[in-house]
């Protein structure tokens, strides 16, 4: 490649780059894999070596992640967050190891090894023992203010043991596996645009204006750096992060030190196959200099440390062949398309077919039936399909074209403005009743235990079941003779009917299958209304004055029961003994009616949960972040950045001795 190729390519490439960038980091929407953007990068970086005059100032090999939102206050970090040279390659490992020897003279410099946790690299602020603030590493010097969100990670210290006058950490915010996918599922229900992987998922998630958006997520942090401190010495890697763990905070603790590179390379790969088996998402090992003291000797590169290297795992994929497309019906009438792939072994499992999501992304991906096709697990969990390969198409290939009537019943298919989904138009559909039976029964809702697909299945055959109510209506007799079960089986069936009468009527309500009310709208809504006869009057005015609920879900809800015969299903629950009021809060009176509550800061004789149960128990609802529904801001000592922000919105600050005014007050 001559000069004016040269200077044309890196154009090209730093254009591309740019834009993945702004789409990874900043808009949390890859369009790209991960293993692709290395490539580019690394094809970016040989040329700028081989003509170092062509390199560009603002070039992506020289600068970390994307530029902080401004929808975010900016926090300016007290040392860069610098991203790691990577590689894919055992031979650069060891070149990595030869060049530290070199540099610090010690021909078996000791290493340590840790999880590259596939996750949002974040810094977290201690002062005095206490969590003070957090962001997210923006361009690596400058990163938004995420700290209300950060707080709603439990495993994540608030206060710690040591009155430290100075602790800034450094962690990588993930979202577990099984999190990753339950997300995923309930956003295909609703009609929402799917996130492309845990990693994004969890950086969309603590991305959010509205905290309580962020605790529904179900984060997780594993921290490992200390980026400032006051107060504290540490000598080595292994030392820092066996104190951080003396401190309380979540640690990864499969790690090793290792100085020779062949029992390197064994742990790589020993973790390599771990990785199916962890709850989280990984995507690579990072080898860090033991020795801190030595590290500022050998330097930083305007990117990256030259102390520490990542080695990255290796995409796992597969080829296979899509034998068609078939078309299920959900429990709210969403139609998902689903690849018949031809079997092929990936990451430990054989994989014969893999959800499509939507029209519009078998259109984006150019997906065919008869297409040859790469494959891969999204967060080593959900079979996807990365992309067709149409240079191997031979003309018989076929497009897919969504069903415009039900493949289960016959009725219409609808798909509505500004959503990716098609719906069956007939509530009476059988795929839907079918789905929602085996939602209504799950652990998390009814927790039905004996009640799978099978079983339903069969009583679906049978006639028996035609509403989530007639579940309360069987016998074991009408369960012992069915395939595969008997009389015990029947029983124990039976016997997990009867015990979920008892649970909390949230559990029902999440169970009853309503659009865009899961776990957690559900427990908002019951906290609120206490009952769910008292839900079902409900207008959509009122409800959107509820903090965290939006019109969609208002219109979800009042929709569901206009009908009649999901009143009629409410009826008859009731009439089978099933909870629907809240049993256990006593109402001490109805003071803060209509009030909402955002807690911050340390209370002078309250608790936390005190403070909550006493605002609840007069009419009052609690909220974990300030927005304009808000009414007022119960604050205590360090109330953070909370404060700011009602004062933005002129929404009330009081002290715990008002509120026990408020409430005193007849």
């Amino acid at each position: 490649m001559d000069k004016i190729q040269a200077q044309q390519r890196i154009s090209e490439l730093t254009e591309q780059l740019k834009l993945y960038n702004r789409a990874y980091y900043e808009n949390d929407a890859p369009l790209i894999s991960d293993y692709e953007y290395d490539m580019l990068i690394k094809e970016l970086q040989a040329l700028e070596a081989e003509f170092p005059e062509l390199a560009e100032e603002d070039s992506p090999s020289r600068h970390v992640g994307g530029q902080a939102l401004a929808k975010f206050a900016a926090i300016q970090h007290p040392r860069p967050l610098l991203s790691l040279d990577n590689t894919f390659s055992y031979e650069e490992v060891a070149a990595f190891i030869s060049r530290i020897a070199r540099a610090i003279g010690n021909t078996r410099p000791m290493f340590v090894l840790e999880q590259k946790i596939d996750g949002l690299s974040v810094a977290i602020t201690y002062q005095n023992g206490r969590l003070q603030m957090a962001a997210t590493r923006g361009d690596g010097l400058v990163g938004e203010n995420v700290t209300d969100n950060i707080k709603t990670i439990k495993s994540l210290p608030k206060r710690l043991p040591e009155n430290l006058p100075l602790l800034v950490l450094r962690g990588e915010v993930y979202m577990p596996k099984l999190s990753f996918a339950a997300l995923n599922e309930e956003r295909e229900e609703a009609g929402e645009s799917l996130f492309a992987n845990p990693r994004n998922a969890a950086a969309g998630s603590l991305r959010q204006l509205d905290a309580a958006v962020t605790a529904s997520r179900n984060l997780d942090i594993f921290v490992y750096d200390i980026v400032a401190s006051v107060g504290i010495e540490i000598t080595t890697q292994e030392q820092m992060l066996c104190y951080l763990e003396g401190l309380g905070f979540p640690v990864n603790n499969e790690r090793r030190q290792l100085s020779d590179m062949e029992k390197i390379a064994e742990y790589i790969e020993y973790c390599r196959e771990l990785r199916h088996s962890l709850p989280y998402d990984t995507d690579g090992m990072v080898l860090k200099l033991d020795d801190i003291g030595i590290r500022d000797e050998i330097g930083y590169t305007a990117k990256s440390p030259r102390w520490a290297f990542a080695f990255k795992f290796p995409p796992e994929e597969a080829e296979t062949k899509v034998n068609d497309v078939i078309v299920g019906v959900g429990r709210t009438g969403v139609l998902t398309p689903t690849a018949i792939l031809e079997p092929v072994l990936l990451a430990g499992s054989t994989i014969s077919r893999a959800t499509l999501h939507n029209e519009d992304l078998i259109k984006d991906k150019d997906i065919r039936i008869g297409d040859t096709v790469i494959i891969h697990k999204a967060g080593d969990v959900i079979p996807e399909v990365v992309r067709s390969l149409p240079e191997k198409r031979d003309g018989s290939e076929r497009e897919f074209i969504m069903p415009q009537v039900c493949p289960e019943c016959g009725s219409a298919v609808i798909r509505e403005q500004n959503y990716a989904a098609s719906r069956c138009t007939n509530i009476d559909c059988p795929a839907r009743l079918r789905e929602l039976l085996l939602h209504f029964v799950s652990k998390k809702a009814m927790d039905i235990d004996g009640m799978g697909p099978v079983v339903i299945g069969q009583l679906l055959a049978k006639g028996r079941l035609t509403d989530p109510a007639d579940i309360y209506t069987l016998q074991e007799s009408d369960i012992a003779p069915l395939d595969r079960l008997g009389e015990k089986s029947a029983a124990n069936i039976i016997a997990a009917i009867e015990k979920s009468k008892n649970l909390p009527p949230s559990r029902l309500l999440f169970a009853l299958g309503i659009r865009y009310v899961g776990e957690r709208v559900a427990k908002i809504l019951i906290a609120h209304y206490h009952s769910i006869e008292k839900l079902m009057s409900a207008t959509v005015e009122e409800l959107t004055q509820i903090e965290d609920i939006g019109e969609k879900i208002a219109a979800g809800i009042t929709e569901y029961f206009a009908k009649a015969e999901n009143r009629q299903r409410i009826e008859r629950l009731a009439l089978y003994g099933l909870t629907l009021t809240e049993q256990g809060q006593q109402l001490l009176g109805n003071n803060l009616a209509g009030l909402t509550f955002v807690l911050s800061g340390t209370l002078p004789t309250l608790t936390r949960e005190q403070a909550k149960e006493l605002i609840e128990s007069h009419g009052g609802i609690t909220s974990g972040s300030v927005s304009k529904r808000t009414s007022y801001l119960l604050l205590g000592e360090n109330g953070g950045s909370k404060v700011a922000k009602a004062q933005s919105l002129n929404i009330p600050i009081i002290d715990e001795e008002t509120l026990r005014q408020m409430v005193s007050e007849s």
